[in-house]
């Protein structure tokens, strides 16, 4: 068994996959109308045949309350690993993203959470 696909819940599948792909660097790999909403996913450009990560919409009002709870607490919704968290802290900030944490040592690892603006934190780390 493997993980094929994980999701995130968005307001707005355009600005996600804008800031995913533009600004983070993700590659589109689906893009299919699907009812009112569309079936968006994107992968490393590093491993494009690897793990999808869903553009979700949180039309549900039950995906609206757990986005907006996990936002208001300073959870992250997802992590993704990066060689060097303070080379991409500073990549980001050129491009406008805001980080609720800065490049912080934990242990064996440094991490920074940012502000993805469609209404979640994220998390990157490295090892």
């Amino acid at each position: 068994m493997k993980i094929i696909v994980t999701s995130i819940f968005v307001q707005d599948q355009d600005k996600a996959l804008e800031f995913y792909s533009e600004t983070l660097g993700f590659v589109k790999k689906h893009d299919v109308p699907s009812g009112e909403f569309r079936w968006i996913t994107l992968v490393s450009p590093e491993k494009q045949d690897g793990t999808e990560l869903l553009l979700e919409p949180n039309n549900h009002p039950a995906a609206k309350e757990y986005q907006k709870k996990l936002f208001e607490e300073g959870i992250p919704v997802t992590m993704f690993g990066v060689e060097d968290v303070r080379k991409e802290y500073d990549r980001l900030l050129k491009h406008g993203v805001k980080f609720t944490i800065e490049p912080t040592e934990m242990g064996e690892v440094t991490i920074a959470v940012f502000d993805d603006t469609c209404g979640n934190l994220v998390q990157i780390i490295q090892k």
